[in-house]
């Protein structure tokens, strides 16, 4: 069942939203290539929770142990935060939920560690976008599934694949709600877009193959050919004036 939100609960899934937002821009201000460690951005985000009243979202959920995913490189996301060094030319998907008076906020990025690529700049710029093709399509009148396709075809466009087997979801006063919102499909399909509904949609797109596979920690899943892979992820309210972005960071502008 979709759960449609009042003005209200939008509001408190904002003040959460802010937080997710703000902590995100901290981390990834916080890394400096070959020291800070995928562990050290768990601890900080921990501590910035606590610091704005906030509960984590992931720890515990499921068995969870860390507050942020981490996910370097060829690992799409869910990765554990450990000793992993974070080094020049890695990108970093850095995946956070918070939970501010009984509502959720869900963000991700990712993002270069010192110089990268060309080539992974591109995806991170493809992948980026693409989140924002489908955030477009989230409009009252719309069928789900118009989303799903903004954002297949955008990275398909650029060469590369959307992670199949991994989808985004309703949110609100649980992490995961109803609908399913895949990053695939056929326009046109699945329920009609409301005003109230908030959904937190996420492309993960990967440079190779869309398949991917868990690692042997039961949690990390990366692509199976171990090709780059990309999360980009926000919570957004769908309104009668237009979706409306909650996890916004501050200065971000939608590509």
């Amino acid at each position: 069942m979709i759960t449609l939100k009042t003005n209200a609960e939008i509001e408190k899934m904002r003040i959460a939203g802010r937080v997710v937002a703000d902590a995100l821009t901290m981390l990834a201000e916080s890394i400096v290539p070959g020291k800070t460690t995928t562990g050290e951005l768990d601890r900080l985000a921990e501590e910035f929770l606590q610091m704005r009243g906030a509960i984590p979202s992931f720890k515990g959920y499921r068995g969870y142990p860390s507050v942020v995913c981490v996910a370097v490189n060829e690992e799409v996301v869910h990765g554990i935060p450990g000793p992993r060094v974070l080094n020049e030319g890695d990108i970093v998907g850095i995946d956070l939920g918070a939970i501010v008076d009984g509502y959720h906020g869900d963000s991700a990025i990712t993002i270069p560690v010192g110089e990268i690529s060309a080539q992974a700049a591109k995806l991170l710029e493809v992948g980026r976008a693409a989140l924002f093709c489908g955030i477009r399509q989230a409009r009252v009148g719309n069928r789900l599934t118009d989303i799903s396709n903004a954002i297949q075809q955008h990275a398909e466009s650029h060469g590369y694949s959307v992670v199949r087997d991994l989808v985004g979801h309703g949110i609100g006063r649980e992490m995961h709600e109803d609908p399913q919102v895949p990053n695939f499909g056929r326009p046109g399909r699945g329920p009609r877009l409301e005003a109230g509904m908030t959904l937190a949609i996420e492309p993960m797109v990967n440079i190779g193959t869309h398949q991917v596979e868990s690692l042997p920690d039961r949690w990390t899943i990366v692509t199976r050919d171990r090709s780059l892979s990309a999360h980009f992820e926000h919570t957004v309210a769908i309104t009668k004036s237009g979706p409306d972005i909650l996890t916004l960071r501050e200065g971000e502008t939608p590509a």
